[in-house]
């Protein structure tokens, strides 16, 4: 376990070292892009990757909360920092009620009730003046933050990198957790957990406002990045993409969510000549990714490296090709 965690802080290690030069080497707009749906994806993989609980509405934190800072800032003239705080807050109590209902069932009737609330937020943000209906909210000034003057797009880059590399941290405390142990638990045989004694509800409730929360974050940084918060942020379709996003990248892998964002994101933004049938090129990828490399990218890969050592270690990921995630 000590080795897994090491190998992991050195994974990230290299990672934030490689987003300190990436600006220069790639477009700065598209890199906090990647990190926006990374932190997203890596959110919702808490949820499905280490408890077991799809959820087809991850969308609502992201796009509430995308509204919440973009009013936020534009209207009232709050600095992006209280915004951006705002809008987690919000994340959590709106998490936190759609988690009280939605936990009391499994499974596929987990995910419709999700889902169900998710489109209940998605036509209040249809109908609420504050959202501006259709048109959403447009032109959300970058104001200083903390000081920094963001407007720079190098200055904001290195911003919502710091903001991302805490996000991460806090999922990955919570995976390698006491906590996250029991989540893992939970996840593996629920029946058996609650026979040892484990307020199992109490743990998923937690574990949904911790994803909603990091998932509201995501949203509102990109609600910063791109000065616009719209219906697209909060519809059912972005829940669809996180799956996708997440499954590709490798489900219950602590970096898998992060590499599937950036697979996603690099298609949609090199593929977009193709108009419509970038949606085409994703759903064979998603069926040849499903068929072929049933861990995601980053599971094939640790499962890989496992059978090089001989470790006899599950493969992470290897549970979640049959309704489960592996560590």
């Amino acid at each position: 376990m000590e080795t897994r965690r090491n190998r992991d802080l050195q994974v990230l290690a290299g990672l934030v070292a490689l987003g300190l030069v990436a600006p220069f080497l790639a477009y700065p707009v598209f890199l906090m892009k990647v990190l926006c749906f990374g932190l997203f994806a890596c959110a919702f993989n808490l949820l499905i990757g280490y408890v077991g609980l799809l959820s087809f509405g991850h969308a609502m934190f992201f796009g509430f909360a995308a509204y919440v800072a973009g009013y936020a800032v534009k209207v009232p003239g709050w600095p992006p920092e209280l915004a951006l705080l705002a809008a987690v807050g919000v994340s959590v109590v709106l998490g936190f009620v759609t988690g009280l209902i939605a936990i009391r069932r499994q499974g596929i009737y987990f995910a419709m009730v999700t889902l169900a609330l998710s489109q209940m937020v998605y036509f209040y943000c249809v109908q609420a003046k504050f959202t501006g209906g259709e048109d959403g909210i447009q032109a959300i000034p970058r104001r200083a933050m903390l000081g920094l003057p963001i407007a720079n797009d190098l200055v904001l880059y290195y911003v919502v990198l710091a903001l991302f590399v805490i996000g991460f941290l806090i999922i990955w405390r919570t995976i390698h957790s006491p906590f996250g142990q029991v989540l893992k638990a939970i996840r593996e045989n629920e029946p058996r957990a609650v026979s040892l004694g484990y307020a199992v509800d109490r743990y998923k409730l937690i574990a949904f406002v911790i994803s909603a929360a990091l998932a509201g974050l995501a949203g509102a940084m990109k609600a910063i990045v791109f000065q616009l918060a719209s219906l697209t942020d909060v519809s059912w379709q972005m829940s669809g993409e996180v799956v996708l996003m997440t499954l590709v990248g490798g489900m219950g892998t602590v970096f898998g969510p992060l590499v599937g964002a950036a697979v996603i994101i690099t298609m949609q933004n090199y593929l977009a000549g193709f108009g419509e049938y970038v949606l085409v090129i994703q759903g064979v990828i998603f069926v040849t990714t499903v068929l072929l490399f049933r861990r995601g990218i980053v599971g094939e890969i640790v499962a890989f490296a496992q059978r090089t050592r001989g470790d006899k270690t599950p493969a992470a990921g290897t549970a979640g090709a049959h309704g489960h995630a592996a560590e």
